[in-house]
Protein backbone atom coordinates (compact mmCIF):
# COMPACT_ATOMS: atom_id res chain seq x y z
CA UNK A 1 0.00 0.00 0.00
CA UNK A 2 1.51 3.32 -1.05
CA UNK A 3 1.48 6.46 1.06
CA UNK A 4 -0.80 8.24 -1.40
CA UNK A 5 -3.66 5.72 -1.09
CA UNK A 6 -6.74 6.70 0.87
CA UNK A 7 -7.12 5.44 4.43
CA UNK A 8 -10.34 4.67 6.28
CA UNK A 9 -10.55 8.31 7.44
CA UNK A 10 -10.84 9.47 3.85
CA UNK A 11 -7.46 11.25 3.74
CA UNK A 12 -4.12 10.04 2.56
CA UNK A 13 -1.56 9.12 5.16
CA UNK A 14 0.89 11.51 3.48
CA UNK A 15 -1.59 14.35 4.06
CA UNK A 16 -1.92 13.41 7.71
CA UNK A 17 1.86 13.38 8.19
CA UNK A 18 2.37 16.72 6.41
CA UNK A 19 -0.11 18.48 8.71
CA UNK A 20 2.18 18.00 11.68
CA UNK A 21 5.32 19.20 9.92
CA UNK A 22 6.05 22.89 10.26
CA UNK A 23 7.01 24.59 6.99
CA UNK A 24 10.76 25.11 6.87
CA UNK A 25 11.43 22.17 9.21
CA UNK A 26 13.84 19.40 8.32
CA UNK A 27 11.40 16.54 8.71
CA UNK A 28 9.14 14.59 11.03
CA UNK A 29 11.46 15.21 14.04
CA UNK A 30 10.06 18.75 14.20
CA UNK A 31 6.51 17.46 14.07
CA UNK A 32 5.98 18.27 17.77
CA UNK A 33 6.58 22.00 17.19
CA UNK A 34 3.64 24.38 17.20
CA UNK A 35 2.39 25.38 13.77
CA UNK A 36 3.02 28.97 12.73
CA UNK A 37 0.00 31.23 12.67
CA UNK A 38 -0.74 33.77 10.01
CA UNK A 39 -0.32 37.31 11.14
CA UNK A 40 -2.15 40.35 9.89
CA UNK A 41 -0.08 43.37 8.97
CA UNK A 42 0.49 45.50 12.09
CA UNK A 43 -1.04 42.90 14.43
CA UNK A 44 0.78 41.11 17.21
CA UNK A 45 1.39 37.39 16.85
CA UNK A 46 -1.16 35.34 18.77
CA UNK A 47 -0.59 31.71 19.61
CA UNK A 48 -3.08 29.13 18.44
CA UNK A 49 -4.35 28.73 22.03
CA UNK A 50 -7.10 30.98 23.28
CA UNK A 51 -4.92 33.05 25.60
CA UNK A 52 -6.43 36.39 26.51
CA UNK A 53 -4.35 39.54 26.18
CA UNK A 54 -4.61 41.73 29.26
CA UNK A 55 -5.65 45.35 29.07
CA UNK A 56 -2.26 46.36 30.46
CA UNK A 57 -0.46 44.61 27.60
CA UNK A 58 -2.78 46.19 25.05
CA UNK A 59 -2.10 49.62 26.54
CA UNK A 60 1.64 48.97 26.82
CA UNK A 61 1.65 49.54 30.58
CA UNK A 62 3.11 47.71 33.56
CA UNK A 63 0.48 48.80 36.06
CA UNK A 64 -2.76 46.76 36.16
CA UNK A 65 -5.46 48.41 34.06
CA UNK A 66 -8.08 45.81 34.98
CA UNK A 67 -7.53 46.30 38.69
CA UNK A 68 -7.74 50.08 38.30
CA UNK A 69 -11.07 49.68 36.54
CA UNK A 70 -12.39 47.34 39.20
CA UNK A 71 -11.36 49.70 41.98
CA UNK A 72 -12.88 52.70 40.18
CA UNK A 73 -16.19 50.86 39.91
CA UNK A 74 -16.04 49.43 43.41
CA UNK A 75 -15.16 52.83 44.93
CA UNK A 76 -18.37 54.37 43.55
CA UNK A 77 -16.60 57.55 42.51
CA UNK A 78 -19.11 57.87 39.69
CA UNK A 79 -22.18 56.01 38.46
CA UNK A 80 -20.41 54.97 35.28
CA UNK A 81 -16.75 54.42 34.41
CA UNK A 82 -15.58 54.77 30.81
CA UNK A 83 -13.28 52.25 29.13
CA UNK A 84 -10.41 54.74 28.87
CA UNK A 85 -10.50 55.92 32.49
CA UNK A 86 -8.62 52.98 34.06
CA UNK A 87 -6.04 53.06 31.24
CA UNK A 88 -5.41 56.77 31.79
CA UNK A 89 -5.26 56.35 35.57
CA UNK A 90 -2.82 53.43 35.32
CA UNK A 91 -0.63 55.40 32.89
CA UNK A 92 -0.48 58.46 35.17
CA UNK A 93 0.30 56.42 38.28
CA UNK A 94 2.95 54.43 36.41
CA UNK A 95 4.58 57.67 35.19
CA UNK A 96 4.62 59.24 38.66
CA UNK A 97 6.03 56.06 40.20
CA UNK A 98 8.78 55.87 37.60
CA UNK A 99 9.64 59.53 38.15
CA UNK A 100 9.86 59.20 41.95
CA UNK A 101 11.86 55.97 41.74
CA UNK A 102 14.32 57.47 39.27
CA UNK A 103 14.97 60.48 41.49
CA UNK A 104 15.17 58.31 44.62
CA UNK A 105 17.61 55.98 42.86
CA UNK A 106 19.78 58.98 42.01
CA UNK A 107 19.65 60.09 45.67
CA UNK A 108 20.64 56.58 46.80
CA UNK A 109 23.53 56.53 44.33
CA UNK A 110 24.68 59.97 45.58
CA UNK A 111 24.79 58.51 49.11
CA UNK A 112 26.68 55.43 47.79
CA UNK A 113 23.84 53.06 48.68
CA UNK A 114 22.37 50.20 46.67
CA UNK A 115 18.91 50.26 48.25
CA UNK A 116 16.35 53.02 48.25
CA UNK A 117 15.28 53.89 51.78
CA UNK A 118 12.63 56.40 52.95
CA UNK A 119 15.31 59.07 53.33
CA UNK A 120 16.10 58.83 49.61
CA UNK A 121 12.40 59.16 48.76
CA UNK A 122 12.16 62.25 50.96
CA UNK A 123 15.22 63.85 49.36
CA UNK A 124 13.94 63.05 45.86
CA UNK A 125 10.48 64.49 46.44
CA UNK A 126 11.51 67.63 48.34
CA UNK A 127 14.27 68.54 45.87
CA UNK A 128 11.93 68.32 42.87
CA UNK A 129 9.76 71.42 42.54
CA UNK A 130 6.67 69.80 40.98
CA UNK A 131 6.70 66.66 43.13
CA UNK A 132 7.12 68.81 46.22
CA UNK A 133 3.98 70.76 45.29
CA UNK A 134 2.05 67.56 44.56
CA UNK A 135 3.12 65.88 47.80
CA UNK A 136 3.18 69.00 49.96
CA UNK A 137 1.01 67.51 52.73
CA UNK A 138 2.61 64.06 52.69
CA UNK A 139 4.82 63.03 55.57
CA UNK A 140 7.24 60.18 54.89
CA UNK A 141 8.03 58.07 57.95
CA UNK A 142 11.79 57.92 58.65
CA UNK A 143 12.33 60.44 55.85
CA UNK A 144 13.92 63.22 57.89
CA UNK A 145 14.17 66.79 56.62
CA UNK A 146 16.18 68.54 53.95
CA UNK A 147 19.56 69.77 55.18
CA UNK A 148 19.22 73.51 55.68
CA UNK A 149 21.04 75.98 57.92
CA UNK A 150 19.50 79.42 58.28
CA UNK A 151 21.84 82.24 57.20
CA UNK A 152 21.65 84.01 60.56
CA UNK A 153 23.00 80.91 62.31
CA UNK A 154 26.15 80.74 60.21
CA UNK A 155 29.38 82.10 61.79
CA UNK A 156 30.20 85.75 61.15
CA UNK A 157 33.00 86.66 58.78
CA UNK A 158 35.62 89.20 59.89
CA UNK A 159 34.92 92.78 58.87
CA UNK A 160 31.33 92.06 57.92
CA UNK A 161 28.53 93.97 59.60
CA UNK A 162 25.46 92.02 60.56
CA UNK A 163 22.17 93.47 59.45
CA UNK A 164 19.57 92.77 62.04
CA UNK A 165 15.86 93.18 62.18
CA UNK A 166 13.73 95.44 60.05
CA UNK A 167 14.31 97.48 56.95
CA UNK A 168 17.39 99.58 56.56
CA UNK A 169 16.61 103.31 56.46
CA UNK A 170 19.17 105.82 55.22
CA UNK A 171 20.39 108.31 57.79
CA UNK A 172 19.09 111.85 57.23
CA UNK A 173 21.63 114.11 55.63
CA UNK A 174 22.42 117.31 57.48
CA UNK A 175 22.91 120.43 55.46
CA UNK A 176 26.32 122.10 55.70
CA UNK A 177 27.10 125.79 55.55
CA UNK A 178 25.24 127.54 52.81
CA UNK A 179 22.31 125.09 52.88
CA UNK A 180 23.98 122.46 50.71
CA UNK A 181 24.09 118.76 51.49
CA UNK A 182 27.50 117.09 51.78
CA UNK A 183 27.12 115.32 48.44
CA UNK A 184 26.17 118.49 46.56
CA UNK A 185 28.97 120.40 48.29
CA UNK A 186 31.53 117.85 47.08
CA UNK A 187 30.30 118.22 43.50
CA UNK A 188 30.70 121.99 43.57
Amino acid sequence: MSTTEKTDAGRSSRARNSENIVPGSTGPEDAGAKPKTKQRKGAKAVSSGSQKTSKSVKAGLTFPVGRMGRLLKKGRYADRVGAGAPVYLAAVIEYLTAEVLELAGNAARDNKKQRIIPRHLQLAIRNDEELNILLRNVHIAEGGVLPNIHIELLPKKKGEKIKTGGPVTPSPKKPTKGGKTPSSAAKA
